[in-house]
C-alpha cells in the first residue's frame, strides 16, 4: 500500500527538476529574394511571356511571404522598337501576390544585354543578363546500371555541344533535382552521361529532364546553390542555409552608374538571380 505514494512523490521529484530550455535561433533582417529565371521554350513565337517573383525572407523558421513590389522593369538599351508604339522596355505587373509578368516581343529578349530593375521599400536593385542558347537533347533513354545501393534508377542524357563558343548548362533532373555541367572537356561533340535517382522513381514515373543554356556566372551561382542543396537543403531554389549571393545589386546610393565603384555594402543585396536562357527538354516513362 505504501507503493503508490512512493510513485507519486518520484513523479513530482521529476517533474519538479524539468526547466524550460531556451534556443536561440539565427536572426536576421528581412531579406528581398527575386526569383528571376527567364526560360524560354520556343523562341519562334512572336511573343514571350515572362514571370518575375518576389519574396520576403522572415527569421529561422519563419514563413517566405510574397512582396510588395513599387515598381518592376526589364529594359533593353539595344532594342530597337519595330514601331511607334512600342518601347526598348516592359513594365511587368503584379498578377498574384509577390508574382509580376509581363508580354514582350521576343526579339526583345534574345538580342542585346537586359536590365532588372526592382523598387521595393524605397531601395532600387538592378541586375543585368543576356539571353543564353542550348542545344536540344539527342536521347533519353533508361538504363539498367547501378552505383552503391543496387536500388538506383538510371537515365542516359545526350546532347552536342555548339563549337562555337564556350558553353555552360544547368540539367533539371524534375523532383528539385539539378546539376550543372561545362563542356571544357567535349566542346563541340556528342556528350553521353548516366543521371542516377536514389529513390521516388520507379516503374511508370513519368519525369522530364530539361537542358538550360546558362552563362559562366550563373553556373557558378547554380553550383553553390546544388552543393548546398546536396548538403540538406530543401531543394536549389529554396532558401540556402548560407547567403549565396546572386547578381541583383541595392544600386540606391550608387554615384556612378557606369563604374559602380561603391557597392561593396556586403550586407545590402538581394538574394536570388535575373538570368534569360533557352531550355529543351523531353519526357521518359521508367519502366
Amino acid at each position: 500500500m505504501k507503493i503508490l505514494p512512493f510513485l507519486m512523490g518520484l513523479f513530482l521529484l521529476i517533474t519538479g527538476c524539468e526547466d524550460v530550455i531556451e534556443v536561440e535561433t539565427p536572426t536576421e533582417a528581412s531579406r528581398l529574394t527575386i526569383d528571376a529565371l527567364l526560360i524560354l521554350t520556343d523562341t519562334t513565337e512572336a511573343l514571350q511571356t515572362v514571370q518575375v517573383k518576389a519574396t520576403l525572407t522572415s527569421s529561422f523558421f519563419g514563413e517566405v511571404t510574397p512582396a510588395d513590389l513599387e515598381g518592376i522593369t526589364i529594359q533593353n538599351l539595344d532594342f530597337i522598337p519595330s514601331g511607334p508604339l512600342e518601347d526598348n522596355f516592359i513594365q511587368l505587373e503584379e498578377v498574384a501576390p509577390g508574382i509580376y509578368e509581363g508580354t514582350k516581343n521576343t526579339r526583345f529578349f534574345t538580342q542585346g544585354e537586359l536590365f532588372l530593375n526592382v523598387q521595393h521599400d524605397g531601395q532600387r536593385y538592378l541586375a543585368s543578363s543576356e539571353f543564353s542558347t542550348t542545344p536540344t537533347i539527342d536521347n533519353l533513354t533508361q538504363g539498367d546500371g547501378t552505383l552503391f545501393g543496387g536500388d538506383e534508377t538510371e537515365i542516359v542524357v545526350s546532347f552536342t555541344d555548339n563549337p562555337d563558343k564556350d558553353n555552360f548548362y544547368l540539367f533539371d533532373f524534375d523532383f528539385n533535382e539539378y546539376l550543372v555541367t561545362e563542356d571544357r572537356f567535349y566542346q563541340g561533340e556528342t556528350f553521353e552521361f548516366s543521371y542516377f535517382y536514389d529513390d521516388g522513381v520507379g516503374p511508370g514515373q513519368n519525369i522530364e529532364v530539361a537542358i538550360i543554356g546558362v552563362d559562366f556566372a550563373f553556373y557558378n551561382y547554380m553550383n553553390q546553390i546544388i552543393e548546398q542543396a546536396d548538403s540538406g537543403s530543401a531543394g536549389p531554389f529554396q532558401t540556402p542555409s548560407a547567403t549565396v549571393r546572386g547578381n541583383i545589386i541595392n544600386v540606391t546610393n550608387i554615384d556612378n552608374i557606369d563604374s559602380f565603384d561603391n557597392v561593396e555594402d556586403t550586407t545590402n543585396f538581394a538574394l536570388g538571380y535575373f538570368a534569360i536562357t533557352q531550355s529543351f527538354s523531353k519526357a521518359l516513362t521508367i519502366e
